[in-house]
């Protein structure tokens, strides 16, 4: 996984955003905690499993149906799927190892 930093992207407040596997985060985080390499690397995984476009699109649909459920912008980032299991699992050094297949589908 690439890792690329830089002043402006992410352009929230988030550490690091990963878009189709390259990591681009800011450079005031280098060098990223080993948890969030890990994080954006479960998000890697999430994108092929998904093939990426279909990834997006089930993201952003996701967050809006939690806007909509939670009413808060960060409350729903943080029970988006993908997200729940990124925040669930990037503490644990041998979850890619042992990950199954579409297992964000556990944290809908």
């Amino acid at each position: 996984m690439k890792i690329v930093y830089n002043k402006y992207i992410p352009f929230t407040n988030h550490s690091a955003i990963n878009i189709c596997g390259v990591v681009f985060a800011k450079s005031i985080y280098k060098p990223l905690s080993a948890e969030n390499i890990r994080h954006e690397a479960i998000h890697t995984q999430q994108m092929r499993e998904l093939l990426y476009i279909p990834f997006y699109l089930w993201y952003v649909i996701e967050w809006l149906v939690r806007l909509f459920q939670y009413k808060s912008k960060m409350e729903a980032y943080y029970n988006i799927s993908f997200e729940r299991e990124a925040y669930a699992n990037h503490g644990n050094t041998e979850y890619l190892k042992n990950r199954k297949l579409f297992s964000f589908l556990k944290y809908i």
